[in-house]
């Protein structure tokens, strides 16, 4: 596949927004919100935290996984960025049941909609595609062109956060790939936890680190995104992703040029 680099952060590719638009603040009309738990579910899980959120907190890969397949009241969702493919193997092995979710905003480099399509065909657990309630052109014309270079954060809630919100709906739980050495404010990071829905947190790779990510990736001959290896460890949208230079934060390429430096999922 041919890779032709395309970053509205350039200034050259950027254009002006129109005037007269929708206040970004304001949502489209549609789903933006994930339904509540029952009532049993949600003390269950507040009581699955308070009792194991310590004794999970450094436990490895597999034992978290495990944790999850005995212990979750309910079924449970596998985000994927499709940046790795390291959740789709290790819930492969320890969580068959669950289904995985892609967030698909309209915006990914061609690359990560491949690893998605390679993710379907290589697993069999089902793989659940979240779409925003607008497309690309239908947000331009209600709220500006280039709403990722003028207002990012509501961007990224319109595409990410308010899908994935009503996506989950249906689970007791979703696993994230959070690492607690992605940077500062993750540094802390929980390996269990209740998101603000009262749904389980679970972060199985939370110690590891993109080393060991990078390993694991090799020693299990996982489907690769190939632009990791063009300088880019870590990846969201085309739009708003640039490589970075060895050395530099992993993160350091997401929303390049400006202070955002989370999309709001966690």
């Amino acid at each position: 596949m041919t890779f032709t680099q395309f970053n509205a952060l350039d200034a050259l590719g950027a254009r002006p927004g129109t005037a007269g638009v929708r206040d970004p603040e304001q949502s489209p009309e549609g789903p933006t919100a994930t339904a509540p738990l029952p009532d049993d579910v949600a003390a269950r899980n507040a009581e699955l935290v308070e009792r194991y959120a310590d004794e999970l907190y450094d436990a490895d890969a597999a034992t978290i996984l495990a944790w999850a397949a005995e212990h979750a009241p309910g079924k449970v969702a596998v985000t994927l960025s499709m940046e790795n493919t390291v959740l789709a193997e290790l819930a492969a092995r320890h969580l068959p049941e669950a289904d995985f979710l892609f967030l698909d905003t309209g915006y990914h480099f061609d690359e990560t909609l491949d690893v998605a399509r390679q993710v379907d065909q290589r697993y069999p657990q089902q793989l659940v595609t979240a779409l925003p309630v607008l497309t690309r052109k239908e947000q331009d014309s209600l709220y500006g062109v280039n709403l990722y270079r003028s207002n990012p954060t509501a961007c990224c809630r319109m595409r990410k956060v308010e899908p994935l919100a009503v996506n989950l709906s249906p689970y007791a739980g979703w696993v994230t790939g959070l690492r607690r050495a992605d940077g500062p404010t993750r540094a802390t990071a929980p390996a269990l936890s209740l998101d603000p829905t009262g749904r389980l947190k679970i972060s199985p790779i939370i110690t590891w680190s993109l080393a060991d990510t990078d390993n694991f990736i090799a020693d299990e001959n996982l489907i690769v995104h190939p632009l990791t290896r063009q300088g880019y460890p870590s990846i969201g949208c085309a739009t708003c992703t640039l490589p970075v230079a060895e050395g530099e934060d992993p993160r350091a390429g997401r929303w390049a040029g400006s202070t955002k430096t989370e999309c709001g999922l966690h």
